[in-house]
C-alpha cells in the first residue's frame, strides 16, 4: 500500500489495516494509536518516535524495523516478529509480548514495566538499561542476552495459579 494512501485512510478514521504491506515505509513520528496492524508486513519500517499506544500488532512482521523512542504502551504484540528491530528507548509499558521473537533486537533503555514476555525469544537481544519492573518472564531463555547495567536478583517474586494450572512469576528487578 502507498504510504500517502495509508495515512489518508488512517486520518479519515480507518483503523483496520490487517495484513497491510508497508515494507520500508517512513512512518516516523506518526500518531497511529489504536491501529490494527495484525498480520501486517512492516519489515524495515521507520517508526521512530511513533505513537502506537494500544495498537494491535499480533503476528506482524517488524523485522529490522526502527521503533526507537516509539510509544507502544498497552500494545498487543503477541507472536510478533521483531528480529533485529531497533527499540532503543521505546515505551512498552503494559504491552503483551507473549511468544514475541526479539532475537538480536536492540531494546537498550526500553521501558518494559509490567509487560508480559511469556515464552518470548530474546536470544542475542540487547537489554542494557531496560526497565523490567513487574514484567512477566515465564519461559524466557536469557542465554546470550546483554543485560549490562541490569541487576538480575529479584526483589519480589509472586507465584499465582491460573485455571490451567500453570504459574506466572512476576518479578521486580533492581
Amino acid at each position: 500500500m502507498d504510504v500517502r494512501k495509508f495515512l489518508h485512510r488512517y486520518n479519515r478514521g480507518d483503523r483496520n489495516f490487517v495484513g497491510v504491506i508497508l515494507h520500508r515505509a517512513d512512518l516516523s513520528g506518526c500518531t497511529l494509536s489504536g491501529i490494527d496492524f495484525s498480520q501486517a508486513d512492516l519489515s524495515g519500517v521507520d517508526l521512530r518516535g511513533a505513537n502506537l499506544t494500544r495498537a494491535n500488532l499480533k503476528y506482524a512482521n517488524l523485522t529490522n524495523a526502527d521503533l526507537t523512542d516509539a510509544d507502544l504502551s498497552g500494545a498487543h504484540l503477541e507472536e510478533v516478529n521483531l528480529i533485529g528491530a531497533a527499540l532503543k528507548g521505546a515505551n512498552l509499558v503494559g504491552s503483551n509480548l507473549i511468544r514475541a521473537d526479539l532475537r538480536s533486537a536492540d531494546l537498550e533503555r526500553a521501558n518494559l514495566q509490567g509487560a508480559n514476555l511469556s515464552d518470548a525469544t530474546v536470544n542475542s537481544a540487547n537489554l542494557r538499561g531496560v526497565n523490567l519492573s513487574g514484567a512477566c518472564l515465564d519461559g524466557v531463555d536469557l542465554t546470550d542476552v546483554d543485560l549490562t547495567d541490569k541487576a538480575l536478583a529479584p526483589v519480589a517474586e509472586a507465584t499465582t495459579s491460573t485455571a490451567s494450572g500453570t504459574s506466572r512469576h512476576w518479578v521486580t528487578w533492581n
